[in-house]
């Protein structure tokens, strides 16, 4: 089922990019927690590969390595080089939030992945953190205007302008058939 459209203005109010079927080197790039992760970290202010690498705890080789493969495939976006520390040369890297529009199978259990990564380095006593998991069964019209009216609400909230000085929050969704039971005897 194709999702309901939206009114495609990304978070800067420049138009945002149509859904697209990702080619093999984008559901490469994407096939990574690590790298939805990066993405995740460089889409509300750029960061050198060295801010993204102390982030995540990586070798900044290793991380560079990452960064050239999302920047290759339109995921990151390279910007004017600055001064850095001493005097270095460094480029920041922003998201260019081309990834939200990629449909790739390969890329859902890297978001599975990416999410439990983040909801690791959450503060075990924020009370504010909600999980919810339910079971529905539903007839197929009634599954396709659950997931439409869900595409509509994610979709409202995602191209609403951020504000720099909001908590930034991170939400995830997954909707899918559950796997057949075993039967007795298997």
């Amino acid at each position: 089922m194709t999702p309901a459209r939206h009114d495609p203005t990304s978070a800067s109010g420049t138009p945002a990019p149509e859904p697209f079927d990702a080619t093999d080197a984008e559901a490469r790039a994407l096939a990574s927690g690590l790298r939805l992760r990066m993405l995740r970290l460089a889409l509300d202010e750029p960061l050198t590969n060295r801010e993204i690498a102390d982030a995540l705890g990586l070798n900044p080789a290793t991380c560079l390595h990452h960064v050239r493969t999302l920047v290759d495939t339109g995921f990151l976006e390279a910007l004017e080089p600055r001064r850095g520390r001493r005097g270095a040369r460094e480029i920041p890297y922003r998201a260019t939030g081309r990834s939200w529009y990629a449909r790739t199978p390969a890329i859902s259990h890297s978001m599975v992945e990416a999410f439990v990564a983040e909801l690791g380095q959450v503060p075990a006593d924020r009370a504010d953190v909600t999980l919810t998991r339910l079971r529905l069964r539903l007839p197929p019209e009634e599954l396709a205007e659950f997931r439409r009216r869900l595409h509509e609400l994610v979709m409202e909230f995602h191209d609403r302008p951020r504000d720099p000085d909001a908590e930034p929050w991170s939400f995830f969704l997954a909707l899918h058939p559950e796997a057949p039971s075993a039967q007795p005897g298997d």
